[in-house]
């Protein structure tokens, strides 16, 4: 234990967490949480934090210090461990603050390092996602296998089941998460630091996922516990948040369930610096706004329904926005099977997109509609049910944006599918992999398959369902017909 807290105190030092002042401080508090009296400091090559965090929770777990060995309570444990490394709020909001003076790109750079130095994101974990590119009529379609999320121990899981859920924190996105000490069913957040920022006059925090599904994968959350809307309000907070970080993306969740996030009872957006295919894609058809002369707007090839804006001007832009949104909120078509309301439910929103493009303010608008049927209970506009195999939740802001987040499931299916294929199996008798029967019958006969081919053959399939899968999500369809439904739409306004 002296070496591996020797070589985590290096580790801190040489990631800027530990200050030469605090050394000692730091090491007598490592030295109470493994409830050691003595300690001899030794001059060691440093590793790759997982691998000490790993040796020091098999200490705990021997020394009875971790009470059950499971995925959770090892978590609970190196993050209780990190947090003793990881610098107070107010230092690291006075650092980052310093830096965006030089540059709000280097005040990004500086906290997105110091997110992973902290293990708050696990890079190991994050470098075991299966993440591949796929062809499209649409352009380059991003796929990713997450593999981030640590399934759960089922004796962590019965664990949970018993706890009395508190409300404190309210949610995973609070403010109140910071440093926090967890438990079985709340991650531990004591590495966990978050930045003030203002938009449009309200207080709201930067943070990143701690599994970035993509590059600098951020999130923007309200200081207050507040259900997700989209309104006015979002359109100009989304361009506030461009101006201030001119480098990074945001865009939002819709507020609906089925076409939603994971979190609406947060307001929160979601951003980072990557450039998705959806940002790529080209206007199709041009039209003119009839308020708003000087933002320019068309449609864009895409599989979802997504009308792009463009101004120099981010308050018109806004105006503009919201007027698109009201004129949906109550837009019906029975022709087109869209109604903006049945019974008095909400059924019209929108799941919008900001960006700069040069001196360009731009945002995108996808059109969602969350209508369900006797035939299609999980929603009309949702990935139709000969999809499920592949992907059944809501596609949500990534997924819009053309990146899938598919679950960890399909790793070891396709693994099996893999093999199953090259050994000319009945794949209906093996049970793990039956559900992808019919699927695999539909292209199986276009290629030679091999062995050494197998794998990006089926790679390549699933993004193809990925595409059919937002294509569901469209509320106007790619067709003559849909087309000329959208275009009913766009003459409204």
């Amino acid at each position: 234990m002296d070496r591996l807290i020797s070589e985590l105190v290096a580790y801190g030092m040489g990631h800027h967490l530990v200050h030469t002042d605090d050394k000692i401080y730091v090491i007598n508090r490592l030295l109470e949480l493994f409830k050691k009296s003595e300690f001899h400091w030794m001059d060691v090559d440093t590793r790759q934090l997982d691998a000490i965090l790993s040796d020091m929770n098999d200490y705990a777990v021997s020394h009875g210090l971790i009470e059950e060995d499971t995925i959770t309570n090892r978590d609970l444990f190196d993050t209780k461990i990190m947090g003793i490394l990881t610098p107070v709020p107010s230092i690291v909001r006075k650092l980052f603050q310093q830096k965006y003076i030089d540059s709000p790109k280097d005040a990004t750079d500086f906290y997105y390092q110091f997110s992973q130095a902290t293990n708050y994101i696990r890079k190991d974990r994050v470098a075991k996602d299966e993440k591949w590119v796929t062809d499209s009529e649409y352009g380059p379609i991003d796929i990713t296998i997450n593999l981030s999320k640590p399934e759960k121990d089922p004796r962590d899981i019965a664990k949970a089941a018993t706890q009395q859920k508190g409300e404190y924190p309210n949610c995973l996105l609070c403010v109140e998460n910071e440093g926090f000490a967890g438990h079985v069913s709340h991650p531990a957040r004591q590495n966990h630091r978050v930045i003030p920022i203002e938009l449009a006059g309200q207080a709201y925090y930067l943070q990143y996922s701690p599994y970035v599904y993509y590059n600098e994968h951020c999130i923007v959350f309200n200081a207050e516990h507040k259900p997700m809307i989209i309104n006015k309000e979002v359109f100009v907070k989304l361009l506030d948040f461009v101006k201030q970080f001119p480098h990074y993306t945001i865009g939002s969740n819709a507020d609906l369930p089925i076409v939603g996030g994971s979190i609406l009872s947060h307001d929160h957006f979601q951003g980072g610096a990557y450039t998705f295919a959806m940002a790529k894609a080209p206007y199709e058809y041009m039209f003119e706004l009839k308020n708003y002369k000087d933002v320019a707007a068309g449609i864009i090839k895409w599989p979802m329904s997504v009308i792009r804006l463009q101004s120099k001007d981010a308050d018109h832009l806004a105006a503009a926005s919201n007027e698109i949104l009201e004129k949906w909120r109550s837009y019906t078509d029975e022709e087109a099977f869209i109604y903006c309301e049945t019974d008095g439910v909400p059924h019209n929103t929108i799941t919008p997109i900001a960006r700069m493009k040069g001196e360009l303010y731009e945002m995108d608008l996808v059109l969602r509609n969350n209508i369900t049927t006797e035939e299609n209970p999980w929603g009309v506009y949702h990935p139709a049910e000969k999809y499920h195999h592949i992907k059944k939740e809501n596609i949500g802001l990534i997924e819009v944006m053309g990146l899938a987040v598919l679950p960890a499931r399909l790793q070891k299916e396709m693994d099996i599918l893999s093999h199953a294929i090259v050994e000319d199996r009945n794949l209906r008798t093996i049970a793990e992999i039956s559900k992808h029967a019919d699927w695999v019958e539909e292209w199986k006969g276009k290629y030679e398959i091999t062995s050494e081919n197998m794998k990006s053959i089926l790679q390549r399939e699933i993004g193809n369902v990925f595409v059919k899968v937002l294509e569901c999500a469209g509320v106007f369809k790619r067709t003559e017909q849909g087309i000329l439904a959208f275009k009913r739409f766009l003459s409204t306004l």
